[in-house]
C-alpha cells in the first residue's frame, strides 16, 4: 500500500509478453507506464517463438490445462482463473487475430504468424501512453533505491512508485533473456531456485557412424516409456528428432522435467522407445521369426515388420551390428521398448524454457516482493515449469495481469 498521489509512475522491466500485459494493465488504471527493454525492440523471443508457427494457446479442457503446471498447478491455476485460454483467444481477437484450434489441440492464429499481433499490440500501447525505451537494460537499483539502467549512453537512473520485473527466465540470450537479474535479486534477499534447463533436448552417446547419417532425422511415431520422480511408470505417443547431440522434440520437451530431475537425483535415466506402436511384440515376433531367404537382417526388417530409415538405424545403434544374430524375443521385445540412456539436459543459453526463478513463496498473491514491497514479478522469471503446446506462453499472459492488478491495488488502496 502507497501514499503516491494519481497517476503515480510505474516502470515495466521487460517487453515480453509478461511485461506487455502489465503495461496495459497498469495503463488502463491512469498511471504512467514506462516500458524499458534490453534490446532493440520488444517481444524478441515472442516472434521467434513463432516463426514456425505462433502457438498461442491450447485447447485442452480447463482442469487437464491446469495440471501441466505440475508442482506449481495450484498456483498457476490462480492466475489462470482471471486469464485463461478462452481468454486470451477472446483477447487476440481484439486485434482482429482470429485463432483456430490445430489437430493437436494447439491454438494458432489463422495467419500462423506472431509479427501482427505484436505489432498491433504495441502500436496500441503507444496510442494509450506507454513510454517504450528500448536499449535499456536493468542491472539493478543505486542507494537510494532507483532502477539502474545501462543504456548506449551509460548508466541512467530512474525512480518509480512501482515496478514490474518480467525479464524472462534464462535461455536465448541473444533475445533478452539471460537471468542477469538474479544476483541483483539475490543480493537484496530474495529467494530464488536455481535455474535449470527445461522443454530441453538430452544428450546421447551416439557413434560417429550413426551421429553423422541421422542428425536431424524425425522419429515418428514412437511412444516414449519413463518414470516420474515418484517412480510412476509414465506412457506418451508423439514424435521426436535425432540430433548430433542425442534427442529432443515435442514429444522429448513434454517428459523433459521428469527425466531432468530423475538425472539430477540418481545420475542416470533411461527413456524407452516403442518404435512400431501399431503393432503388438507377439506380432513382431511372428514376423522377425518368418524365413529371411538370404536377404539382410535390415532388408527382412524393411519388408516384413514396415521398418527402415532412422528406427531400423537406432535399432543398430543400441544392439549392435550383429542384431540379426540375436534371439528373436530379444529383438522383438526392444522395438518395443528401446533403451536410450540420457547423459544430460542440454544447456540453458539453447533450450526454449527454464525452470527456476523467483520462488513463488517469496511473493504474495499479487506476485509483489515480500522483500521488495512495491516491485512486482511476472513470466518467466517465475519458479514455475511447463510442456510446449501454449502452456508457456498463456501463464506469461496470466501473470503479467496477476502482476499488473497487484500494481493498481498497490497504488490504489
Amino acid at each position: 500500500m502507497t501514499n503516491t498521489q494519481h497517476p503515480a509512475r510505474v516502470a515495466i522491466i521487460g517487453g515480453g509478453p509478461a511485461g506487455l500485459m502489465a503495461a496495459e494493465t497498469v495503463r488502463a488504471a491512469g498511471h504512467t507506464v514506462d516500458l524499458y527493454e534490453a534490446k532493440g525492440s520488444p517481444g524478441r523471443k515472442f516472434l521467434i517463438a513463432g516463426k514456425g508457427g505462433l502457438n498461442l494457446t491450447h485447447s485442452d479442457p480447463p482442469a487437464l490445462f491446469v495440471s501441466r503446471y505440475r508442482e506449481r498447478a495450484e498456483q498457476v491455476g490462480a492466475w489462470l482463473a482471471d486469464f485463461d485460454a478462452e481468454a486470451l483467444r477472446a483477447w487476440a481477437l481484439g486485434f482482429g487475430v482470429e485463432t483456430y484450434v490445430g489437430s493437436s489441440g494447439r491454438v494458432f492464429p489463422v495467419d500462423r504468424k506472431a509479427a501482427p499481433l505484436l505489432r498491433g499490440w504495441v502500436r496500441r500501447l503507444k496510442d494509450q501512453g506507454v513510454r517504450f525505451h528500448v536499449q535499456h537494460r536493468w542491472t539493478g537499483w543505486t542507494a537510494d533505491g532507483a532502477l539502474r539502467l545501462q543504456t548506449p549512453d551509460g548508466e541512467v537512473s530512474v525512480q518509480a512508485d512501482a515496478v514490474v520485473l518480467a525479464m524472462g527466465g534464462g535461455s536465448w540470450p541473444e533475445l533478452g533473456s539471460d537471468g542477469a537479474w538474479v544476483a541483483p535479486l539475490q543480493a537484496h534477499g530474495v529467494d530464488i531456485a536455481p535455474l535449470k534447463s527445461a522443454n530441453c533436448g538430452f544428450d546421447i552417446d551416439w557413434t560417429d557412424y550413426f551421429r553423422e547419417r541421422q542428425a536431424g532425422a524425425p522419429l515418428k511415431p514412437v511412444v516414449a516409456h519413463w518414470t516420474a520422480l515418484d517412480g510412476t511408470p509414465q506412457t506418451l505417443q508423439g514424435e521426436c528428432v535425432i540430433t548430433a547431440h542425442g534427442i529432443e522434440g515435442s514429444l522429448i520437451y513434454a517428459l523433459a522435467a521428469d527425466l531432468r530431475d530423475t538425472l539430477a537425483r540418481d545420475g542416470q535415466v533411461q527413456l524407452h522407445l516403442d518404435l512400431l506402436p501399431g503393432q503388438t511384440e507377439a506380432q513382431l515376433l511372428d514376423k522377425l521369426r518368418k524365413p529371411r531367404q538370404g536377404r539382410s537382417f535390415g532388408e527382412h526388417l524393411r519388408r516384413h515388420l514396415g521398418l527402415g530409415g532412422v528406427k531400423s538405424a537406432l535399432l543398430f545403434e543400441v544392439l549392435g551390428k550383429e542384431a540379426g544374430q540375436l534371439p528373436a524375443e530379444h529383438v522383438a521385445a526392444a522395438l518395443k521398448r528401446l533403451p536410450l540412456s540420457l547423459l544430460r539436459p542440454r544447456p540453458m543459453d539453447e533450450v526454449i524454457s527454464t525452470a527456476g526463478g523467483v520462488r513463488l513463496e517469496a511473493l504474495d498473491d499479487a506476485l509483489m516482493l515480500r522483500a521488495l514491497p512495491g516491485t512486482f514479478c511476472a513470466g518467466e522469471m517465475l519458479d514455475w515449469e511447463a510442456p510446449t503446446g501454449g502452456y508457456l506462453l498463456t501463464a506469461c499472459y496470466a501473470s503479467g495481469l496477476r502482476a499488473g492488478r497487484g500494481v493498481v491495488a498497490y497504488l490504489d488502496p
